[in-house]
């Protein structure tokens, strides 16, 4: 299990598959350049570090004894963002497709609602606000 906060772009895992692990199951979640018919130019995240990486770690703990998977990994990033890069990376393997896909969707749910990651957007005009990090 692992769970970190980067200012750098996040690429690929290097995680060796588990043997046991039939299924792989990833999800990034990118910049979009729009929210709530606003035209988005860019994010910032912010974290409290040394509180989210525990919280995070805590969660992927959570997830291992909550679904039949075999290892999950979850990256955050910080800092400013431009359009279409990865803010957010989970990977999750499991024996069973099902299990990985539930577990993975269940991390990305409890990080945006428990870890203290706050999200900044910028807009075209200038405008920027704070976002909910529940928020759909």
């Amino acid at each position: 299990m692992s769970f970190s906060i980067r200012a750098e772009p996040i690429v690929a895992s290097a995680e060796d598959a588990s043997p046991a692990a039939g299924a792989l199951v990833v999800f990034e979640g990118r910049v979009r350049n729009h929210n709530e018919g606003k035209l988005v130019r860019s994010l910032e995240y912010e974290a409290f570090e040394e509180l989210a990486v525990p919280i995070g770690s805590e969660i992927l703990e959570q997830a291992c004894r909550r679904f039949e998977i075999e290892s999950a990994i979850c990256v955050h990033r910080v800092g400013a963002l431009a359009i279409g890069e990865v803010a957010i990376r989970v990977e999750v393997q499991a024996a069973h497709r099902q299990a990985a896909f539930e577990a993975c969707a269940w991390i990305v749910d409890e990080v945006k609602s428990r870890a203290p990651i706050w999200k900044k957007e910028f807009y075209e005009g200038g405008e920027s606000v704070w976002v909910d990090p529940t928020a759909r």
